[in-house]
């Protein structure tokens, strides 16, 4: 499996926003990324929602 297309500061925040080494996010499979990705907006968003 090749690394994921996106810039090191991207990598670097997405690491830092899902608690997980840089080094496994490189190697993560796109689908459980995307994944990863939209609970994490879920949980931004509810949050947003209750500080309303």
């Amino acid at each position: 499996m090749r690394p994921l297309a996106i810039s090191p500061e991207t990598a670097v925040k997405l690491a830092e926003a899902l608690q997980v080494p840089l080094e496994r996010l490189m190697h993560m499979p796109q689908h459980i990324l995307l994944q990863k990705m939209m609970e994490l907006a879920k949980e931004e968003a509810e949050k947003k929602e209750a500080g309303e």
